[in-house]
């Protein structure tokens, strides 16, 4: 092989390198390039570092033989970790477990929101957790936590105590045996002898959730709430300590005075005193002896304004037998109150039905005032009182002692009574009506203005009907005993006595006649079920009289001069 031959594959070895070498320089290039929708290579993760440093100490020592796994701390000692700040009087500290014990003055803080004090501490690096005893305090923000045991985990930002704590949260005091509190969240969790207490409220339970950024207590046992003259018993609910506004569920009771209100849902504000109650609501006044029910309520205890609507039914038991009443809606006003002249109206509207064993009545509307004793009877009313049915345009009834003592019948009055035999009828009609009663049973009835009467004579041997009496008078009364009429007293009385085979027909009942015994409510249960009367029968109230108005010359008005 010549030398030539020698150098040019020499030359081919080397330009063969070179290529390698500028090939391999494009490949790095090019994947040092990130192309568009490829992702570069993950970085490694950042190692963090867990380590406990001690910053300062006045002294320091070792002794193999007392303290072998630790070193001795005095004097203003100081220690970093993760973020944390932590100060003592004292402390061992053991660097190979990442750990140390602070005695005397123990302070931790983290950032400038949180700061943890007490006599003793142990804190182990590795799980982030500080055990602190003896006067611990937990500040964060503007809650301060007393307990004598905490633990405190930084990693979830938890602290949790065992043998009794006291939270303080913008002037409310918590207090159990047992609690947790989140400093992220800022929900404080206690259980066992739980008390929360305020300037204007005082609060008892089991287990209590408590936000102390919103300052709302969250109820999940038994508990009670006096606020007042107020006491709530809830088993779930809320409770804002800024606003005085509960939000309680599950058959929640409020009770004030002698009045208690109940309700699937209830929503009690004690600043304004206002409750809302929905679903299966019980509104019960025991010093009245009354029940309002329905599926909506309010009540407000300042003014003593009380309104159910929703299957609303009131309910009187201050005597023997309950007087059940229905309507769309039933509305209470309270007047003087707290004072001792204090009376209540009450409202009812739209198809109000009533039923007691002795009364019932029907209605359109109705108002009863406490004041008066008075109970008037708007559009159509029928009263029924045994075998007696009394109706008119207005019907007023004054109650002495909860009975009925005297009722006034205005416009269209007709009263009825039903004969044993179910066929004959005792009449009365005029235009105005009075009707008094002894422990509940009609004794006297007077007719004004044009009155007509037809009355039926018994022979009381043998309780068979000897004639009929028809009489028309201005003035007419009729006497009762035991439910039955017993004579008529008429002035300038006008009429004819028939015997029972020779009665005309247009005497055997006056022209308004009507017995409405298919509206008539047959028990407590049958209010709910409005019969309004057949559309003939439809009480047509008749246009009253009114006093002429004086009418006066207008002045003679003489246009301005232009």
């Amino acid at each position: 092989m010549t030398l030539k031959t020698i150098a040019h594959r020499l030359f081919d070895g080397h330009r063969a390198i070179i290529l390698m070498v500028l090939c391999l320089c494009a490949l790095c290039a090019v994947e040092s390039m990130t192309p568009v929708g490829k992702k570069k290579r993950p970085r490694r993760p950042k190692v963090t570092d867990k380590r406990i440093y001690l910053v300062h100490a006045d002294e320091l020592r070792y002794d193999q033989y007392q303290n072998r796994d630790a070193q001795v701390l005095k004097g203003h000692v100081h220690f970093d970790h993760m973020g944390a700040r932590l100060y003592c009087d004292s402390a061992n500290f053991f660097e190979a477990s990442n750990s140390f014990e602070a005695f005397g003055h123990v302070k931790m803080y983290q950032g400038d929101t949180l700061s943890l004090l007490s006599d003793y501490a142990y804190y182990d690096g590795n799980e982030q957790l500080a055990r602190a005893r003896y006067n611990v305090v937990l500040k964060h923000r503007k809650t301060t936590l007393y307990t004598d045991s905490l633990d405190y985990d930084r990693m979830y930002n938890l602290g949790y105590f065992f043998e009794g704590g006291k939270l303080i949260d913008n002037g409310s005091v918590l207090t159990s045996d047992w609690g947790e509190y989140h400093t992220d969240t800022k929900i404080a969790l206690f259980a066992y002898d739980v008390e929360l207490q305020d300037k204007d409220f005082f609060l008892t339970t089991d287990s209590l959730y408590y936000n102390t950024q919103t300052s709302v207590a969250h109820l999940v046992g038994p508990s009670d709430i006096l606020s007042g003259t107020s006491h709530i018993y809830s088993e779930d609910g809320y409770y804002n300590t800024k606003t005085d506004h509960s939000e309680l569920f599950g058959r929640s009771v409020i009770r004030d005075e002698g009045r208690t209100l109940v309700g699937d849902s209830v929503y009690y504000n004690s600043g304004d005193g206002m409750s809302y109650a929905y679903s299966n609501v019980e509104f019960k006044d025991s010093t009245n002896k009354n029940i309002l029910l329905g599926d909506y309520c309010e009540y407000n205890q300042a003014t003593g304004y009380a309104m159910a609507t929703k299957k609303a039914v009131a309910i009187d038991y201050s005597q023997r037998d309950s007087l059940f009443m229905h309507a769309d809606t039933f509305k209470i006003f309270t007047f003087n109150i707290n004072t001792d002249s204090v009376y209540r109206v009450m409202h009812a509207y739209n198809k109000v039905r009533a039923y007691r064993i002795d009364l019932q009545a029907v209605c359109d509307s109705l108002v009863y005032n406490q004041n008066d004793s008075c109970m008037v009877m708007y559009h159509d009313p029928i009263v029924w009182n045994g075998n007696q049915q009394l109706l008119g345009e207005e019907i007023r009834a004054y109650i002495n002692d909860s009975t009925i003592d005297k009722a006034h019948v205005i416009g269209q009055a007709l009263s009825i009574e039903q004969m044993f035999d179910t066929v004959h009828y005792n009449q009365l009609t005029s235009k105005e009506m009075l009707a008094y009663f002894t422990n509940g049973e009609i004794r006297e009835a007077h007719a004004k203005d044009n009155a007509i009467a037809i009355y039926h004579m018994i022979d009381e041997a043998d309780s068979t009907f000897i004639a009929q009496d028809y009489t028309e008078s201005p003035l007419m009364k009729m006497f009762f005993a035991n439910k039955k009429m017993q004579r008529i007293w008429a002035e300038k009385p006008t009429g004819t006595v028939y015997p029972m085979t020779q009665i005309p027909s247009n005497r055997k009942f006056l022209t308004n006649f009507a017995w409405f015994d298919y509206i008539r409510p047959l028990d407590k249960n049958d209010i709910f079920n409005w019969r309004g009367k057949k559309v003939e029968q439809v009480l047509i109230p008749e246009k009253r009289r009114e006093a002429p108005m004086q009418k006066l010359k207008k002045p003679n008005v003489l246009p301005p001069n232009e």
